[in-house]
C-alpha cells in the first residue's frame, strides 16, 4: 500500500473511531479494510455477519476493458457492504441474474439478452457471530460455464457453510465471457505478458485473492489457510490457479467440484476436453472481430472485415473495441454462434499444458479436495447430440425454468412426458433411455478430465481426496430428469435449500429429514478440510481414505448415507 493511501484509509478509520463508530468492539459489522471502513449486517438471529458488495478492484470499464484488474481507490466515507455488486455483464441464462441480480421470474424472461454491468469486481464475506479470530478462510467460485454467474444467487449465500464449518465464506465476482476470456493480438500491449493472456477472469479471481490476503484477519480469517473452491467453470478456474505461478501463496487448499483441466490431447480419443488450447480462442477473438465491423456496416463480409483489421493499426482496433457497447459485443457473439469461454492456456498466466506442468511438479502443491456428482451429464442435455440424438429437453430454457419455478415438490404433478424428448422415454430403458444416454455423456466429458488430473496429481502428492455426490431423492419427476446431476450438489455445500433456481425440485417435506442431514455431513467436511487439509471427520462415520478410493454421500429421505468405494 502507498503511503498517500494508507493515510487515507488512516483518517477514514479515525474519524469513524473519534464519531462513536468504534469498529468491532461496539459494532460487528464495522471492520478497517486496508481500502477503508465497510458496514455489514450483523444478523444476530441468524449467528453470522456478513459484508457485501466490497470492491476488490476498480470498474474495468473504458480503458480498463480487456485490462488487469487494477486495485480499488481507498474510500473515506464508510462503505455500505449490506447489498451484492452487480453481477458481470453476460448473456441470460437460466443459471443468470435476470434483470434483478437474484433469483426471480425476470431470469425466464431475459434468456438471451444482456444482462448485469461491467462494473462488477465486488466479494462478499460471511462469517460466524462472536469474536473468534484465525478461522479458515474459503474462497468460492461460481460455474456458468465461464459465460455466466453470479454471486447473488441465493444458492451461494455463505451463511450456514460460515456457521456450519466455522470459517469465513467468500464469494467473488469476476468477468465471464469475451470480457473475461479475449485472445486478440491488437489488444496485447507486449509490456505485460499476465495482461497480455487475456485472462481477465482468471486475473480478477487472482486480484480477489489478494484482497483476501491483505484483509482476512479484518473479518476474523486466517490469510494463511485459504482453501479455494470452485464448481464447475469455478472448477476449472481453481484447477487453473492450481497451475499458475502468478497465484502462487494465495491459497493453500483447492477443493473443485465438478471440474477438470485437461486438453484434448490429455484425454482418451472421443472425450471432451475441459480445456481448449490458446489457438481456439484466437480464433473466436477474430472472428468476433470480424463480425462486430460487418454488424456496423463497416464491412461487407468476412473477408473485407480481415482486409480492413488488417489497414489498421493496433491501436486503432483496441480503441474500436473498447468504444463498443459491450452489450452489442454481447448480442453479436450470441448471434455468431461464438459463446464458448474458459482459460487460455498463454504460458504465462496458465500453463499451455497444465496436466504436463503437474506431472513435473510445477504447480501450487497443496491438498486437494475434488469431487463430481454421480449423474453430471443430466445437465447438459444438448450434448446428447454427439450421440446422433435430439436434444434431451424438449421443453425451452423459458419453459423449464417456470416449469420448476411453480413446482410443488409436496403435490406434483408433472411427468417425465412433459419435460423429455419422446426419444428418450421410457428414461430407464437401457440403452436408448435418458439415464442410460446421460451416463455415456458423462462417461466422455467428466470422467475422463476428472482421472486425469488426480491420476496425475497423485504421482506428485499423497493428500487428494475425492468424493462422489448421489442423492437422487427430489420429488417426481425430478428424481429421474435431474437425479444427482452436474450442480445438485450445490445447495446441500451451501446448506441452502430456499428459493433458487433448483430448490423446487430438490424439496419435498418427504426428503426433508434426509436432505438437511447429509448437507451437514457435507459441510462438515468441507469445514475439516478447510481447517487442516484432510476431510476426515466424525460426522463420516467412517475413515475417508485418498484417491483413488471415493466417499459417497447420498441419504434415505429419513438419513444421511455414507459409504466407500
Amino acid at each position: 500500500m502507498g503511503f498517500a493511501k494508507w493515510l487515507t484509509v488512516l483518517g477514514a478509520g479515525l474519524a469513524a473511531l473519534l464519531s462513536g463508530c468504534g469498529g468491532s468492539d461496539d459494532d460487528p459489522a464495522l471492520r478497517l479494510t486496508s481500502y477503508g471502513l465497510v458496514q455489514g449486517t450483523n444478523d444476530a438471529a441468524n449467528g453470522t455477519v456478513s459484508w457485501k458488495g466490497i470492491p476488490f478492484a476498480q470498474a474495468p470499464v473504458g480503458p480498463l476493458r480487456w485490462k488487469a484488474p487494477v486495485e480499488p481507490a481507498p474510500w473515506r466515507e464508510t462503505l455500505s457492504a449490506q447489498r451484492f455488486g452487480n453481477a458481470c455483464l453476460q448473456n441470460g441464462r437460466i443459471y443468470g441474474p435476470g434483470a434483478n441480480n437474484t433469483y426471480d421470474g425476470t431470469i425466464a424472461s431475459t434468456l438471451n439478452t444482456p444482462v448485469g454491468s461491467e462494473d462488477c469486481l465486488t466479494l462478499n464475506v460471511w462469517r460466524p457471530s462472536g469474536d473468534a479470530s484465525g478461522l479458515p478462510v474459503i474462497f468460492f467460485v461460481y460455474g456458468g460455464s465461464n459465460i455466466s454467474g453470479y454471486t447473488a444467487d441465493p444458492v451461494y449465500d455463505g451463511a450456514a457453510l460460515a456457521k456450519a464449518a466455522k470459517a469465513v465464506v467468500i464469494t467473488s465476482n469476476y468477468r465471464v465471457g469475451p470480457l473475461g476470456f479475449f485472445n486478440l493480438p491488437q489488444l496485447k500491449s507486449g509490456t505485460n505478458a499476465a495482461e497480455d493472456s487475456g485472462n481477465f477472469a482468471l486475473l480478477d479471481i487472482i486480484q480477489a485473492l489478494k484482497f483476501v490476503k491483505s484483509n482476512a484477519a479484518v473479518f476474523g480469517g486466517d490469510p494463511g489457510n485459504v482453501t479455494l473452491m470452485g464448481q464447475s467453470a469455478g472448477a476449472i478456474n481453481a484447477w487453473a490457479l492450481m497451475t499458475s505461478p502468478l497465484a502462487a501463496g494465495l491459497f493453500q487448499r483447492l477443493a473443485p467440484l465438478s471440474g477438470g483441466i485437461s486438453l484434448a490431447t490429455n484425454l482418451p480419443a472421443g472425450s471432451l476436453p475441459t480445456l481448449n488450447p490458446a489457438s481456439t480462442y484466437l480464433t473466436q477473438a477474430n472472428a468476433l472481430l470480424a463480425k462486430l465491423l460487418i454488424a456496423d456496416g463497416s464491412a461487407a463480409d468476412t473477408a473485407s472485415a480481415q482486409a480492413l483489421v488488417a489497414s489498421k493499426s493496433a491501436a486503432e482496433v483496441a480503441a474500436y473495441l473498447r468504444g463498443k457497447d459491450a452489450k452489442l459485443i454481447l448480442s453479436t457473439l450470441l448471434a455468431s454462434g461464438l459463446t464458448g469461454s474458459g482459460p487460455i492456456p498463454d504460458g504465462t498466466v496458465l500453463p499451455t499444458d497444465p496436466i504436463a506442468a503437474i506431472a513435473a511438479g510445477r504447480y501450487n502443491k497443496v491438498p486437494v479436495l475434488a469431487s463430481n456428482t454421480a449423474e453430471e451429464g443430466k445437465l447438459f442435455a444438448p450434448f446428447l447430440a454427439l450421440f446422433g440424438g435430439p436434444p434431451g429437453f424438449k421443453v425451452s430454457d423459458a419453459t423449464r425454468f417456470n416449469m420448476m419455478a411453480n413446482y410443488n415438490g409436496d403435490a406434483p404433478t408433472l411427468t417425465e412426458a412433459d419435460i423429455l424428448d419422446p426419444a428418450y422415454l421410457p428414461s430407464d430403458a437401457p440403452t436408448t433411455g435418458w439415464t442410460a444416454k446421460t451416463r455415456l455423456l458423462g462417461g466422455i466429458f467428466m470422467t475422463p478430465s476428472r482421472d486425469n488430473v488426480l491420476n496425475t496429481l497423485k504421482t506428485q502428492q499423497p493428500t487428494v481426496w475425492y468424493y462422489q455426490f448421489n442423492w437422487a431423492r427430489e420429488p417426481a419427476p425430478w428424481n429421474t430428469v435431474y437425479g444427482a446431476a452436474h450442480a445438485f450438489d450445490l445447495p446441500f455445500v451451501f446448506g441452502n435449500f430456499g428459493p433458487s433456481l433448483f430448490s423446487n425440485a430438490i424439496a419435498s417435506s418427504a426428503n426433508r429429514p434426509g436432505r438437511l442431514a447429509l448437507s451437514s455431513a457435507m459441510m462438515a467436511s468441507i469445514g475439516a478440510f478447510a481447517r487442516s487439509g484432510d476431510p476426515n471427520n466424525e460426522a463420516l462415520g467412517k475413515p475417508w481414505q485418498p484417491w483413488p478410493a471415493k466417499l459417497i454421500f447420498d441419504a434415505t429421505p429419513s438419513q444421511a448415507v455414507i459409504t466407500t468405494q
